[in-house]
């Protein structure tokens, strides 16, 4: 059975890989992917709302996203909100739709794109030793506890590497393969 320190690492790591995930959806890659833009505050019903709760967004070709959304009345806040957005797409309202058309991205582009990958990948990477220094600590902590041996706390800090080398890979791999999606023309 697993001691609870792991488990709780092995948590603090899941989440640390989730942030990095949703981080690097934000990055452009040249082709119309809903994630790009789902997460973009709109200023609607006198609140800030994420645009994934406000309309359906949709990728009909590589180069095209559509949203639509669920109350026609908000279409020019949610127009307004993308605009004003560090995303820099234009919004194009037609009807009761919103067309944003990706642009190809340029080499120059796409190598500004590696490097803000690269480092959103180092920062998990910070983060998960963080999570991993503060469970090593926890474990060290466990020393003169009764019930608990040398080889326990050996045990578990063994057990605490592999977690983090198996995080740490799941990371590296999700880095990879924005890189490769960015490189793809």
């Amino acid at each position: 059975m697993e001691h609870e320190i792991l488990i709780q690492t092995r948590t603090d790591m899941e989440a640390v890989l989730s942030v990095v995930v949703e981080d690097l959806a934000t990055v452009k890659t040249g082709r119309a992917k809903p994630s790009l833009i789902e997460r973009v505050m709109i200023e609607v019903y006198n609140m800030r709302m994420p645009l994934i709760e406000l309309a359906t967004i949709s990728a009909p070709d590589p180069q095209l996203l559509v949203v639509q959304p669920w109350d026609e009345s908000v279409i020019q806040d949610i127009a307004k909100g993308i605009s004003q957005s560090q995303i820099g797409l234009n919004p194009v309202v037609d009807g009761s739709i919103i067309r944003l058309q990706i642009p190809p991205l340029t080499e120059e582009r796409r190598e500004e794109y590696v490097t803000l990958v690269r480092q959103k990948i180092e920062s998990g990477r910070v983060m998960l030793r963080q999570a991993r220094q503060d469970s090593k600590k926890r474990i060290e902590g466990l020393k003169g506890e009764p019930g608990v041996s040398e080889d326990d706390i050996f045990r578990l800090l063994t057990e605490l590497e592999k977690v983090t080398d198996e995080h740490t890979e799941k990371l590296e791999a999700q880095g990879q393969d924005k890189e490769a999606e960015l490189r793809t023309i």
